[in-house]
């Protein structure tokens, strides 16, 4: 799905932090929970990290980047640089998703509320706590952000088998504005880790909801002037980094058995399913009632 070379990108709409100090204390050492926590966070879609007291951590140590200092602005201005960078475009994904569910939820007289994208590079400061590349992309509900390290994605290819492609980030993307737009709506408020675990918690149905409403975005994609038609390719590469990270996928490879009684994110079946149920109706109320636990 490449590009339209000739379409305007909105840069604003990703906050750039790579290369950048953080000016502040991170704590590397967060003892034997917040170990626990971070691996845990990997691969979900909402930050676990948060539940980490900062102040109990140590030893800690000032965060430094020696990365270049990158400038969307001026690099990212058009469809043809996204067909060029990977920055450029994760912008150009976050302005198709946003511009699609600006529209859509127009027509339920409902206000979308844009939501930028942060990019940052191992560790950063947000309203859920310390974002980190090992706890993955993840929204944030407090600040109504998305947090998103780009090694993530060569993570899902060396550790956990996934295809990756250009389509793999923007399913990834696509989720996480998801579970936006589930703020917008209030469909957050039971969600959680208070929400339970398990095939039939209410957080499974969150996320499942997510992978929904990333299909829907990805049916509609073309319309939004951004992209291109989408390949049968690229459909394979949203369902296959989905699979990958399915609870089941994640907790064979990590502890070697599958225990869905502690599933929070589904399946790689269910999201799978769940993706091309979006994908396939293009209909918001697809995703209400979805039965992926059949």
């Amino acid at each position: 799905m490449p590009f339209n070379e000739k379409k305007r990108l909105d840069p604003s709409q990703v906050q750039d932090r790579r290369g950048r100090n953080t000016g502040r204390t991170v704590a590397i050492g967060a003892g034997g929970f917040g170990i626990i926590i971070y691996l845990i966070s990997m691969f979900l879609g909402v930050d676990l990290t948060q539940f980490v007291d900062p102040n109990q951590a140590a030893p800690s140590t000032s965060q430094t980047y020696s990365e270049d200092i990158y400038d969307l602005e001026t690099e990212c201005q058009t469809g043809a640089d996204a067909n060029q960078r990977q920055d450029c475009r994760i912008v150009g994904y976050v302005n198709s998703i946003q511009a699609f569910w600006t529209d859509e939820l127009d027509s339920y007289s409902v206000e979308y509320v844009p939501a930028q994208t942060v990019l940052f590079s191992d560790v950063t400061q947000g309203a859920c706590g310390y974002a980190t590349g090992a706890s993955g992309p993840f929204y944030c509900p407090s600040d109504q952000m998305v947090y998103l390290d780009l090694s993530f994605f060569e993570t899902l290819q060396s550790k956990y088998g996934a295809q990756g492609g250009p389509f793999a980030e923007a399913y990834v993307l696509s989720h996480e504005y998801g579970h936006h737009v589930q703020d917008i709506l209030g469909a957050l408020d039971s969600s959680g880790v208070q929400s339970g675990s398990g095939p039939q918690s209410m957080s499974v149905f969150t996320e499942l909801q997510a992978d929904c409403l990333a299909g829907i975005w990805a049916h509609h994609a073309t319309e939004t002037g951004y992209l291109e038609t989408l390949t049968e390719e690229e459909i394979l590469q949203s369902l296959d980094t989905a699979a990958a990270v399915g609870d089941d996928r994640i907790q064979s490879q990590t502890q070697g058995y599958v225990y869905p009684e502690a599933w929070t994110h589904g399946s790689s079946e269910q999201r799978q399913a769940a993706f091309y149920d979006g994908f396939q109706s293009g209909d918001i109320n697809a995703c209400n009632t979805p039965g992926w636990e059949d």
